[in-house]
């Protein structure tokens, strides 16, 4: 499974915290929909805990365990989140037991996992017969992501720039694609979405200079010039005042077969 190694919880936080926070509660119901409501729940791919938060706030820590290849990661869950069981772990080898958990749950993690055929056929394994195993992952492919106005305002002052359009999961049908490969059953696809407000162009533009993911790395590749250069484009874009940004992610969801 890919790797954020190098960037603390918090940087991950500010980035893609602020997306994936809110974007837990609408993916969170669409993922524990008709689960019963004394099922275990695995998130996996936890990061620092934005989900697994979530899964607790409904569920309580006792129902939840949660997984990261990130030992950082792991420690922030274990923090924000007290008697939940957070294991270092990559979804292509979960250390839990078969058919251990009523709804196995991994936001924003397929596109960056080293085989994400295997990662979604370990949750199904670990999922209960009759269970639900769910995925997310942005629209990066359609224009629809968080970072999309970033990566398209990139592309046109280095038409080398490759964005994130080509990870796995982010066009529609790819993560139905991914669960049926990894044998899973009664597959479908839906959208969900989420909208965050920032206060001005800063509060959106300075957690691109901290390094984290695709964007940040992008960012940080370019020179002093460089990085004027495109903050000068992006605030022309979006100007200086208050503004929202409605991001969507493509979501599979399937039952073990």
């Amino acid at each position: 499974m890919g790797s954020f190694g190098g960037v603390s919880a918090d940087e991950y936080a500010r980035f893609m915290g602020r997306f994936s926070t809110p974007l837990a509660v609408g993916f969170a119901t669409v993922g524990l929909e008709g689960v019963d409501a004394d099922a275990r729940l695995l998130d996996v791919g936890c990061g620092p805990g934005m989900l697994t938060l979530e899964l607790v706030t409904r569920r309580g820590p006792a129902a939840v365990s949660a997984a990261d290849p990130e030992p950082a990661f792991v420690e922030a869950t274990e923090e924000l989140c007290p008697g939940v069981d957070v294991r270092v772990a990559e979804a292509e080898h979960l250390p839990f037991a078969d058919g251990e958990f009523g709804a196995t749950l991994a936001q924003l993690v397929v596109h960056f996992m080293s085989d994400p055929v295997r990662g979604v056929t370990q949750m199904g394994r670990v999922t209960a017969p009759g269970g639900r195993v769910s995925a997310c992952v942005w629209d990066h492919a359609g224009d629809g992501g968080p970072l999309s106005t970033s990566w398209r305002v990139a592309r046109r002052l280095d038409d080398g720039v490759r964005g994130e359009a080509g990870l796995s999961g982010a066009a529609p049908g790819q993560l139905v694609d991914v669960f049926r490969r990894a044998g899973l059953a009664d597959v479908t696809q839906t959208v969900v979405e989420c909208t965050v407000s920032f206060r001005d162009f800063a509060d959106w533009w300075d957690p691109f200079l901290l390094g984290v993911g695709p964007a940040g790395r992008y960012v940080a590749t370019l020179d002093r010039g460089e990085v004027a250069r495109l903050e000068t484009a992006l605030r022309d874009e979006l100007g200086d005042g208050a503004f929202t940004v409605t991001a969507r992610a493509w979501t599979a969801v399937g039952t073990p077969a």
